[in-house]
């Protein structure tokens, strides 16, 4: 089936999403939510859902900026250098809180149910949408089974929203795989995060990926990374197929 434009309700209006359903139906195929990078959704992330679609799960890619209105387009490999698109993209990711995601999360599983996934959930997040991606497993430890992180960026902060705040109440098995050098996760927040779950007996891995770019597994990054892509692909299959 092609990918589909969708909107779904939410407690603050409506939200535009994508949705990837599998191309061979079964009795029962689980879902999953994309959480988008700082860029919102685009080609590179519709693609990745249809991936995961055709490995057999309903996929939501929604678009977490949806109480800005209509706010264009952002190229992933220019965006930030440019000072002006720079300084406006920072302004709506600041503007686009934990905690308005997290509120989200209700709807964006409400609509993978009405889509038919059925059983449990995995989320993913690159980028921004990382620490989004755990964040819901806390939320909805009921219903969230996996989550993954990919270069995801503060995800054992001082912020009082930091993901690794929220470790006691995950039930998921949890992922995170970092950039090899990255300012927005540096070793002493791995440290911090790994820490966190393991006091709070959470299944995870973490793992460093050596000479990879904070972008690596996003086709449309500056820094993308096919081999490092791949390697990511096969992680995330693999925590999805053993717990979904």
């Amino acid at each position: 089936m092609p990918l589909q434009h969708i909107t779904l309700p939410t407690q603050d209006g409506t939200c535009p999403a994508a949705l990837a359903s599998p191309a061979q139906p079964r009795a029962a195929h689980p879902g999953v939510i994309l959480y988008m990078d700082a860029f919102g959704p685009r080609p590179a992330l519709y693609d990745m859902a249809k991936r995961l679609a055709d490995n057999g799960y309903f996929v939501l890619v929604p678009d977490l900026y949806y109480r800005v209105g209509d706010y264009g387009t952002f190229d992933a490999k220019t965006a930030f250098a440019d000072e002006e698109t720079g300084k406006r993209l920072r302004g709506i990711m600041a503007e686009t809180k934990q905690a308005l995601t997290e509120r989200d999360g209700a709807g964006f599983i409400a609509a993978l149910t009405e889509a038919g996934a059925a059983g449990k959930i995995g989320t993913v997040g690159y980028c921004m949408g990382g620490a989004r991606a755990l964040i819901a497993a806390a939320a909805y430890p009921e219903r969230i089974a996996a989550a993954a992180s990919f270069h995801g960026g503060n995800l054992a902060s001082d912020a009082p929203d930091s993901p690794h705040l929220h470790a006691a109440t995950i039930k998921a098995r949890v992922y995170a795989g970092s950039a090899g050098v990255d300012g927005s996760f540096p070793p002493e927040q791995s440290a911090r995060l790994a820490l966190a779950l393991r006091e709070a007996e959470v299944d995870h891995t973490l793992e460093n990926y050596v000479g990879m770019g904070h972008g690596w597994a996003v086709s449309d990054h500056r820094v993308y990374d096919p081999a490092g892509a791949e390697r990511h692909w096969t992680r995330l299959l693999t925590l999805f197929d053993e717990t979904l």
